[in-house]
């Protein structure tokens, strides 16, 4: 079989396989002889159909389009073994089916046209002379007393309150109804409504204004505070409406904090003085600090090197790589709460999959990027690196069925690209600047792969699988 190839923008080759006329010939008999053996034809006994009366019935037409795709998928196969050729994802037919089978005729040579993807190509840049700047994150003390203050809230006691309206901290519990502020005649929106609903009095605990409204209220009293609910709120029903919630308000509870003292640091932690507390929480403040930093420089210098090097991927690992992006998102609607069955429907699924391009094309340029660099560079993983890391991810675990050749993938990958920017940031230039002085979007996968925490859903098996 003579096959000619051709390089193709995004990681395809372009295959022209020309078919020998005893190959086209062979494979019109044996579709023959099969439909033969299995037509059921009124009036003849399976397999003892006269090949005249079988053609009429089953149409020349058809059998040849069922000879032809059976020629097609064969031969590329055949082509692909032949030419040793490392594929990805199924093949494309750049010839058009109904002009082949229009001039198809058994027995004949043919030639046709299709194309395969293979796996992509990575062009390093001068990665030896990067320079990147990035935002240094210094450790913050004010961390230390907030943590402090939400264990104080945690074990704060709660108070009745009768003589005094509703302060900022304190904890009510109320009835509410909502209806919209443009139909005064309504009874109330379906819903949103709510009977002994306990709340913080803190901003942002519920719609923008809602809990400013209650301020002052008392035991008993019943207030009408009005809202608008956020243009991009999920209830598509609510988003961007003016509202008029009317509040009943039942108990109203003041929060009692305990003192920060030896007893307070036993009862919320290991240890048995608060001095030692404190020491502890400098201590982890101070090391997320140094590792936020660190990744903000990763996160640098991937961007860098992905700027300056070329890529060529081809569509089966960016529709793959999107697929990733979308199943992540749905991974944490689900955690917020949020029925993802509500977003991820059919009619926009296509929508949802095109906005997420651009996010899965640059994530495979950055893990390709590295891929290709340690490659260059030789850096490998020792099998006593692999085997404590595989410990650690096993006691997070701890429990649940693991699909064995993904845990290994996300072991090895995450302690090669941890390794590979270890090994980048000892030789690019890096300025640090304060925090806040770069864009947002310098986030990158990058800075994802290097966090502590691992991505461990991808290795659990569910029920579904």
């Amino acid at each position: 079989m003579k096959v000619t190839q051709e390089k193709l923008p995004d990681s395809q080759i372009s295959l022209e396989i020309e078919i020998p006329a005893e190959v086209s010939k062979n494979t019109y008999e044996k579709v023959v002889s099969n439909f033969a053996r299995s037509a059921n034809i009124p009036g003849f006994r399976k397999g003892k159909v006269p090949r005249p009366i079988l053609l009429q019935r089953l149409g020349t037409k058809n059998i040849k389009a069922a000879t032809l795709e059976e020629l097609l998928q064969k031969s590329i196969e055949d082509a692909i073994k032949q030419e040793a050729i490392e594929t990805l994802g199924n093949y494309q037919l750049r010839s058009n089916f109904e002009e082949l089978l229009q001039s198809f005729n058994p027995g004949e040579a043919f030639t046709f046209s299709a194309s395969v993807d293979i796996p992509p190509t990575v062009e390093l840049g001068d990665y030896q002379s990067l320079s990147v700047k990035a935002e240094e994150i210094a450790y913050n003390p004010q961390k230390v007393e907030d943590a402090l203050k939400e264990h104080q809230e945690q074990q704060a006691t709660l108070i009745p309150v009768e003589n005094r309206g509703t302060e900022m901290g304190d904890v009510v519990i109320i009835d509410y109804q909502a209806r919209y502020a443009k139909d005064e005649a309504s009874e109330g929106i379906e819903g949103v409504q709510g009977t002994d609903f306990k709340v913080e009095m803190e901003e942002g605990r519920l719609i923008e204004g809602m809990i400013e409204g209650m301020v002052g209220m008392k035991a008993d009293e019943t207030k009408e505070i009005a809202v608008t609910f956020p243009e991009d709120y999920p209830q598509e029903n609510l988003a961007g409406e003016a509202v008029i919630f009317t509040v009943t308000l039942k108990e109203v509870k003041a929060k009692e904090l305990p003192e920060l003292d030896d007893e307070f640091a036993e009862e919320v932690s290991e240890f048995e003085t608060i001095a030692e507390l404190r020491e502890s929480l400098e201590n982890q403040f101070k090391e997320q600090a140094e590792n936020t930093t660190k990744n903000s420089i990763n996160g640098a210098i991937i961007q860098e090197l992905v700027k300056i090097s070329t890529f060529d991927i081809p569509e089966t690992l960016v529709q793959e790589e999107v697929t990733q992006v979308l199943m992540q998102s749905a991974t944490q609607l689900e955690r917020m709460g949020v029925d993802v069955r509500s977003f991820f429907t059919q009619d926009n699924l296509p929508m949802m999959r095109d906005n997420a391009r651009p996010e899965a094309t640059e994530r495979l340029k950055q893990s390709l990027a590295i891929e290709k660099l340690a490659e260059v560079e030789g850096l490998e993983l020792d099998e006593a690196t692999i085997t404590e890391r595989s410990k650690e991810l096993r006691e997070q675990l701890q429990g649940q069925q693991i699909d064995e050749e993904k845990f290994k993938e996300v072991v090895i990958n995450e302690l090669k690209v941890e390794k590979t920017l270890d090994w980048l940031r000892e030789k690019v230039k890096v300025e640090l600047v304060p925090e806040g002085t770069l864009s947002e979007d310098s986030e990158t996968i990058a800075q994802e792969d290097t966090e502590d925490v691992t991505d461990v859903e991808a290795v659990v098996v569910t029920e579904e699988e």
